[in-house]
């Protein structure tokens, strides 16, 4: 944390914290509420925890007796704070809140005065917001992070996943996390990583790791970002929708779920990626069929003609390939919006799922290649790829037959950003806080 003391007398300090936390892509997702007063989601999830080098949120916590109400920026526009699930997390905050004394700066916070003193609060994102990367839940983890450390909570990481729930996009904060993570609805036993429904009022479901960033760190992860816009049907609504209307959603939460469950975490504890592939794309579609399902029904992948193109084009290639080496090579998946998540196995694998996606989407003629692939830029020296002439070189897959019909889309993908899995938040040091330590405002 970080202080400094302003001209205007002693009782103008601004106390700060800045926190970093990624964000992350679920292979077993949840969809939909079973309390939505409590705010817990009507199945287990476990998602993949992804390098906050490439996608993740920045977020500046600070305090001070200047400030005269609870205030909070994101990607440098204010926003309001009055939403439910901010004044929620706030209020269990503050609540949970203990002594903050910085001797050398004469600081002295004790527990109790939290609940009279306001919060500036700014975040950044690295990566589109509201387009479908879970950017709401790297945001709200990252919140919750660098606020309870300002607040110096004696809390773990399981327990302030608990808190980010109030955030009814994401029930929990996965990315309090490193690398696979289980969100579990109910009860998550923190020894085994068993699941058992104990506790009706959900206040022991938390995010728990079932393994860390070292784990598997192989993996490599290719994200197609078709679409930086907002999705035209937000994710709390859409999942409103299901729960009141969709039969299959409740049928996939009590049957399907909590046996894949089971058979991801046993693919990931023993590193079986054909297992994990197979998995993590079944559980994709049927997401997507659920959203089918809905009434009205949701379009996530398919809202245009164009686009539904485009994604036909990727999960054709990666069945197509699999089906041809007789086992799966690369793992889809798609979250609620447009944007395709591709997981290989290892690098060389990696290098010739690029290969198959520049084939296909080929950079525009005026977009240089270092910014069409974007994140962990090594990869593309890896494939043999240094300039657009090597990617207009490129051959036809080996698995396309000769005589069979392909079309190429130049520039119809935003960018690839290529990634692996990672660690969960951090804290920052204070040149990198995004509020100014004296005025309190962002900088």
């Amino acid at each position: 944390m970080a202080a400094a003391a302003a001209e205007c007398g002693e009782e103008s300090w601004v106390l700060t914290a800045t926190a970093r936390s990624p964000t992350n892509i679920a292979v077993i997702k949840y969809w939909g509420k079973r309390d939505e007063a409590l705010v817990l989601p009507i199945n287990d999830s476990i998602s993949v925890t992804l390098d906050p080098d490439h996608l993740s949120a920045t977020t500046t916590a600070a305090v001070s007796p200047a400030f005269d109400r609870d205030r909070i920026w994101l990607n440098g526009k204010e926003i309001s704070l009055s939403g439910g699930r901010y004044q929620n997390c706030l209020r269990e905050l503050r609540r949970r809140a203990r002594d903050v004394e910085l001797k050398e700066k004469g600081i002295r916070i004790r527990g109790e005065d939290w609940e009279k003193l306001h919060i500036h609060i700014a975040s950044y994102n690295n990566f589109p917001t509201a387009a479908g990367l879970a950017s709401s839940a790297a945001g709200f983890a990252c919140l919750v992070f660098a606020l309870a450390k300002l607040m110096n909570l004696n809390e773990d990481d399981g327990d302030l996943s608990s808190l980010a729930r109030f955030d009814p996009t994401i029930f929990f904060c996965p990315c309090c996390k490193g690398q696979e993570v289980h969100v579990a609805a109910c009860m998550v036993d923190l020894s085994s990583g068993k699941w058992e429904m104990q506790d009706v009022k959900g206040n022991d479901s938390i995010a728990v790791q079932l393994a860390n960033e070292s784990h598997w760190n192989d993996l490599v992860i290719l994200i197609a970002v078709v679409s930086s816009r907002q999705k035209e049907t937000s994710s709390t609504a859409g999942m409103r929708d299901s729960v009141e209307t969709s039969s299959l959603l409740h049928h996939r939460a009590k049957t399907i779920v909590p046996e894949r469950i089971l058979q991801m975490e046993e693919a990931i504890r023993s590193r079986d990626f054909t297992s994990f592939a197979q998995l993590t794309c079944a559980d994709s579609n049927q997401f997507h069929a659920v959203c089918l399902d809905t009434s009205p029904p949701i379009f996530y992948m398919n809202d245009t003609s164009h686009r539904q193109g485009l994604l036909q084009t990727i999960i054709n290639s990666v069945e197509r390939w699999n089906q041809v080496e007789g086992k799966p090579q690369v793992a889809y998946t798609f979250d609620a919006g447009p944007n395709s998540v591709l997981i290989a196995p290892n690098r060389k694998v990696a290098c010739l799922l690029l290969q198959r996606l520049l084939f296909y989407f080929p950079p525009h003629q005026d977009n240089d290649l270092t910014s069409y692939v974007i994140g962990d830029t090594s990869i593309l020296q890896e494939a043999g790829l240094h300039s657009n002439e090597d990617v207009g070189a490129l051959q036809p897959p080996p698995e396309i037959k000769d005589k069979a019909p392909h079309q190429r889309y130049p520039g119809d993908i935003s960018y690839f950003i290529c990634t692996r899995p990672g660690r969960g938040p951090m804290l920052l040091p204070e040149d990198q806080a995004l509020i100014n330590p004296v005025t309190g405002l962002p900088k």
